[in-house]
């Protein structure tokens, strides 16, 4: 009876109430996050205060609030403990020599006739098998920036190769924040996403090389003057051993996705085969493997290109993501609890009746929110966990939406001027993001697949079971 009593007190909220929370988020990340670059985690906890006010005026009590906090994040826990994985898979591989390995036989892919191409190629296999878009840029791009002006090949199409391959690395890459966020805010799993993602990633891709292909043969040809790129092959060389058993760490993760085994035993086992490898093959105490898994692998080759290409991974290097992911929700979880995110959904479903208005709402939506925030984080995570129950609702599978906010949120933001993104690739390539906006062509070619996608149905898949973080969903 005192719990239908307290059901009772309980008022359903109107939509100007139901939306004042965000907007007073949107306020907080446009001003807080996009003008002072105050921490996004204060801002986003900010904003579930302000839910917080609004839920206890419609009676709700504080524990009522907390249990739905506790029940967002513990929907999202599993996509948690592969973020923490992969953190230590990261660190084992860096130590083992298999991510250097593979960067130095990509490296080799650079031929200087086509200098867009292999610009574009070269950053997306480093962010691939890296997983850091920022790293890649400010290393191998970086380096391919020195080579473009030794070429005269103009800067604006340079840097626009280098942000579009290495965010398409990242996007695709198991190792990087932004897929790996995507299933946390979606409630759908990794390696699905990836592979559904490939569906816009892919034909995105091979367009943008087609057109630099074109470009290039428009530009003159001449010798290079300081080969930045052999530095950091030569530094790998000189300060790794190569060997074919260093492919078995990745050959094991890789085994069980198409197997469709549970992805942690994989990333746990490849991590101990990293580990025997480093100790064997480079000669790594154990002692100094153990603080990689937690700190992260720091590299001292004495060349700084290559120590901060590779110097990375660890447990610690996912806090300040996980922090972000779980003051966003708190934030979903007392909107969700107080019935104010039902409210907004409601008035959202009555724009997409249909799924291809669906898609359409889910684009706009998370490009809005990319352009007011300029966050990857924010635009995976707040679109994700707003618009997740209504593709439920349509029965679409959440991997579609995954593989919006990825696009349209994570991969666009390095194309907002004022976004932390476009600053960083700005400075680090002394490019301005106007420049280079129009040549970064996978990036936007990548949207106008999903709005094609969208509107006909093609790849919008279906959802198979209640579970979508299991593999095969």
């Amino acid at each position: 009876m005192a719990e239908e009593k307290e059901t009772k007190e309980h008022r359903r909220p109107g939509l100007m109430l139901a939306c004042l929370p965000l907007a007073a988020m949107a306020l907080l990340l446009g001003v807080g996050y996009g003008i002072y670059r105050l921490q996004v985690q204060v801002l986003l906890i900010a904003a579930a205060a302000v839910a917080g006010l609004v839920g206890w005026r419609l009676g709700y009590a504080w524990a009522e609030m907390q249990q739905g906090i506790v029940e967002s994040v513990r929907k999202a826990l599993p996509a948690i403990l592969i973020m923490l994985c992969v953190g230590m898979l990261i660190a084992a591989w860096m130590a083992s020599g298999t991510i250097p390995m593979l960067l130095y036989y990509g490296l080799k892919l650079v031929s200087p006739r086509f200098f867009l191409v292999a610009a574009c190629v070269v950053c997306s296999i480093t962010a691939l098998v890296t997983g850091t878009s920022w790293g890649t840029i400010g290393t191998v791009g970086v380096a391919f920036i020195g080579i473009a002006q030794a070429l005269r090949v103009p800067l604006g199409p340079a840097a626009g190769a280098i942000v579009a391959g290495a965010y398409f690395g990242d996007k695709i890459s198991p190792f990087s924040d932004i897929p790996n966020l995507a299933p946390v805010a979606t409630a759908s799993n990794l390696f699905d996403n990836i592979r559904h993602t490939l569906w816009s990633a892919l034909p995105a891709w091979l367009a943008g090389l087609a057109i630099y292909f074109l470009m290039g043969l428009g530009y003159g040809r001449a010798a290079i003057e300081a080969d930045a790129i052999g530095a950091i092959m030569a530094g790998l060389r000189a300060h790794f051993t190569f060997h074919a058993a260093l492919l078995l760490p990745p050959a094991i993760v890789f085994w069980f996705a198409f197997a469709k085994k549970p992805v942690i035993p994989g990333m746990i086992l490849s991590t101990a085969a990293a580990a025997l490898l480093a100790a064997g093959l480079q000669g790594t105490p154990l002692v100094s493997l153990a603080r990689f898994l937690s700190s992260g692998f720091r590299s001292e080759t004495g060349l700084a290109n290559v120590d901060r290409l590779i110097s990375r991974g660890g447990i610690m290097s996912m806090m300040e993501t996980l922090l972000v992911a779980l003051a966003a929700f708190s934030f979903a979880g007392i909107m969700q609890r107080t019935g104010m995110l039902s409210v907004v959904l409601e008035r959202v479903a009555r724009l997409a009746r249909r799924a291809w208005s669906l898609a359409l709402t889910a684009i706009g939506v998370t490009l809005a929110t990319a352009l007011v925030t300029g966050s990857s984080y924010l635009s995976l995570l707040i679109p994700g966990e707003l618009l997740a129950p209504a593709f439920r609702r349509m029965d679409l599978a959440a991997k579609n939406l995954a593989r919006i906010v990825v696009e349209c949120g994570g991969i666009m933001v390095p194309l907002v001027p004022w976004s932390m993104a476009g600053v960083y690739v700005a400075g680090v390539l002394g490019v301005p993001v106007a420049a280079y906006l129009p040549f970064a062509f996978q990036n936007y070619v990548a949207v106008l697949l999903l709005v094609l996608y969208g509107a006909t149905g093609f790849t919008m898949a279906r959802r198979r079971r209640e579970d979508e973080t299991r593999i095969g969903s």
